[in-house]
């Protein structure tokens, strides 16, 4: 059983902060603990904009505070994000998050990330991998 908080995880290296200064995310559940998922306390700042494409990965994302407007950019469809709204990327679909105020979520990936990973030129997570633990 594991137990922590996302307080806790200020500070530390599952406390990620994006290259582009759009967002920041604590990753308390990942690829490390083997369970085929990861969990993320993320927040998008407040008139920022980020484009994003998880080519590698599935997203479920719910907001629990502050307002986004969410784009599909392959179908130009465009979405308000408030709290209680899910959003589900579940066709890898390219999207931009445009950041009315601090957009607070937690979202679930899967496959799980490893804490590393950072948005690409695409706006893609690579996949990475942990290392298989040594057999018993």
């Amino acid at each position: 059983m594991i137990v922590r908080s996302f307080k806790e995880l200020e500070g530390t290296d599952r406390h990620v902060k994006s290259a582009s200064g759009t967002w920041e995310s604590k990753r308390i559940v990942l690829a490390k603990e083997r369970v085929g998922f990861s969990v993320h306390e993320t927040i998008l700042y407040a008139g920022t904009e980020t484009d994003m494409w998880y080519a590698n990965h599935i997203e479920a994302v719910v907001c629990t505070k502050g307002e986004a407007e969410l784009t599909d950019r392959e179908t130009g469809k465009k979405y308000t994000i408030t709290p209680g709204t899910m959003y589900l990327l579940d066709g890898h679909e390219k999207h931009t998050m445009r950041i009315k105020d601090d957009f607070h979520c937690i979202c679930v990936f899967n496959p799980p990330v490893t804490g590393r990973e950072d948005h690409d030129e695409n706006g893609v997570y690579p996949l990475l991998t942990e290392p298989e633990p040594d057999a018993v």
